[in-house]
């Protein structure tokens, strides 16, 4: 073998040996990585299972063609600031924060990260974004309008609940959906001649205090805002109001799932997995700020018919006919 041929073949083997590496690289490259910022804690969650097979339905996979980097609060909203620090140092493309105390956190942590909210009460009200049609920022995504449902909600319970005349509601206030969910409902208690009672509540270990003063100020009906803290710990709080037979109206279904009396909100996993949406036309190049707030078509009635028997309440034709959903 002469010079020209041993060089031809030394280049040759060079070549064979580092194809795989190129292959990797080029695979590596074509993997877009994003960030999901969530409040509860890690584990099998169905918000999860709705966003990723909202990006397979665009053609994402985790794993293959993109990778997923999770981030669990698990229910502590104080954590959310650390948290969502981590994700802007790792330099995602995008940040999935789909509650108002996750994107606030992704907001506060990065102005350029592009940020796609999912089930936020109000994006305006909460300093997210400039307006719905237009929100000028790094910010964008779908509402959930629970922070304008609080009339419905009253109503709706009034139909179940004929004799409530004092109201419970239990919020935290560290989280910001929730105090402008309350802020509704406090405009809207008099048109229906209620009495409210907002209590706090900012860890687990004050759940049974505040069903205590419901019982001891004779609420005689609930309203039990969802956010961080109370989704984390939804079978608590049902299994709390069960055993002092509150009857609830939830800020969505999965606590009526877990037993709760009743819920009036839009489809939660429907408004996660739609977040695919807009993560798919950011990664194909489309800015946040021209992306316009998708706001609700419509809202789901969930009734749990068992629970309601066990609190002695009889259900209006009226209102299951009406019901997107009756849990036997």
């Amino acid at each position: 073998m002469n010079r020209v041929q041993r060089r031809d073949f030394l280049n040759a083997i060079v070549a064979i040996l580092a194809a795989p590496l190129v292959a990797q690289a080029q695979t590596a490259a074509n993997v877009r990585r994003i960030g999901f910022l969530f409040g509860g804690a890690p584990g099998r969650s169905l918000d999860i299972d709705a966003f990723r097979e909202g990006l397979r339905e665009r053609g994402y996979i985790d794993g293959q063609n993109i990778a997923i980097e999770y981030r669990f609060a698990s229910g502590r909203v104080g954590q959310l600031p650390e948290l969502a620090a981590e994700l802007a140092r790792l330099n995602v493309e995008v940040i999935v924060a789909p509650s108002t105390p996750t994107a606030l956190a992704a907001k506060r942590a990065t102005s350029t990260i592009p940020i796609v909210f999912a089930i936020v009460a109000d994006p305006v009200g909460a300093g997210l974004i400039a307006n719905l049609a237009r929100p000028g920022g790094n910010v964008t995504g779908l509402t959930s309008g629970s922070a304008e449902l609080g009339g419905k909600r009253l109503e709706l319970l009034k139909q179940v609940v004929p004799k409530v005349s004092r109201l419970a509601v239990l919020y935290n206030p560290a989280d910001s959906s929730n105090v402008l969910v309350l802020k509704e409902l406090k405009e809207s208690v008099a048109t229906l001649g209620l009495v409210l009672q907002p209590l706090e509540v900012r860890e687990p270990r004050e759940f049974e205090r505040a069903f205590l003063a419901m019982t001891q100020e004779g609420a005689n009906a609930m309203f039990g805002a969802a956010g961080v803290l109370t989704n984390e710990h939804k079978q608590v709080l049902v299994d709390l109001a069960a055993r002092q037979r509150i009857p609830a109206i939830w800020g969505h279904r999965q606590f009526v799932d877990a037993g709760g009396l009743m819920s009036y909100a839009v489809n939660r996993y429907h408004q996660i997995g739609q977040a695919g949406l807009y993560v798919d036309k950011i990664l194909k190049g489309a800015n946040p700020r021209d992306l316009p707030v998708e706001q609700p078509t419509r809202y789901e009635l969930v009734l749990n018919a068992r629970t309601a028997k066990t609190l002695g309440l009889n259900i209006p034709q009226t209102v299951l006919l009406r019901a997107d959903e009756v849990i036997q």
